[in-house]
């Protein structure tokens, strides 16, 4: 069993090694980081086990995947961009869910011997499939100066909802895993509770946010700058983490 910062030294170097080869085969830097976790996680070549120590970095990459995502989120573009975001973007995971959907419920009728998926599974598989990486193919838009075409707007458009979706499905999926006598009332509270995560991350927490940030920066002071993004991004993760946002 590794140590914290064993384990933390072992992701950071295979990463490293992993980027450098992809870089040379001219393939991007997101392939490298999946081979590598594939190769040294549990069920490669073990290096790095399923326990504790790995869980909890495990939930600070999520934290600040999370965090690089809504460096990505701009409010008043997708105020601007309403049309494809809440049209295109929309049809795109409602079409993705629904097509898992049906594909589980398909493959549990015709093969009941093998595949056995509730529509439950089905759901958090389609969502699951529904997402992508906005800061990914954002870099590569870039990258390849497509980020002002046609497009490229649709692309950033689907990409928008995919980031205001991801809040109802971390709070939806959980609320399937729950006992099913009790389901609407449960779907109803775990509804409940994404709006209200929304309101203030949308509403009042970035009017919050930009006041203090703004003293922060009068400071001159890029440790207090640091600081408190960390604070910040770590607080609300433990915030939503609280019992009364899981349960």
């Amino acid at each position: 069993m590794h140590s914290a910062l064993e384990l933390t030294l072992l992701l950071l170097g295979a990463a490293v090694l992993g980027v450098v080869i992809f870089r040379m085969l001219h393939l991007p830097p997101m392939l490298g980081y999946l081979a590598v976790g594939i190769l040294i996680g549990p069920h490669g070549f073990g290096m790095a086990s399923d326990n504790q120590t790995t869980h909890a970095l495990a939930e600070f990459g999520v934290v600040f995947l999370m965090f690089s995502i809504g460096l990505e989120f701009s409010l008043p573009k997708l105020v601007a961009m309403r049309r494809t975001v809440f049209g295109l973007g929309m049809a795109q995971v409602l079409c993705t869910i629904g097509a898992a959907m049906v594909f589980g419920w398909l493959t549990a009728a015709l093969l009941p011997q093998m595949v056995d998926i509730s529509w439950r599974a089905a759901f958090a598989l389609g969502g699951a499939l529904a997402m992508s990486s906005t800061a990914i193919v954002s870099k590569m838009l870039t990258e390849r100066l497509e980020l002002e075409t046609p497009h490229g707007r649709q692309i950033i458009g689907i990409l928008l909802f995919q980031d205001l979706a991801v809040v109802p499905l971390l709070i939806l999926v959980p609320a399937l895993a729950k006992d099913s006598s009790n389901l609407p009332a449960t779907l109803a509270w775990a509804g409940f509770k994404a709006a209200i995560v929304l309101l203030l991350l949308l509403v009042i927490g970035q009017k919050l946010m930009r006041n203090w940030f703004h003293i922060v920066v009068k400071r001159r002071s890029q440790e207090l700058f640091m600081l408190n993004l960390l604070l910040i991004t770590l607080g609300a993760a433990w915030i939503t983490s609280a019992p009364a946002c899981r349960s």
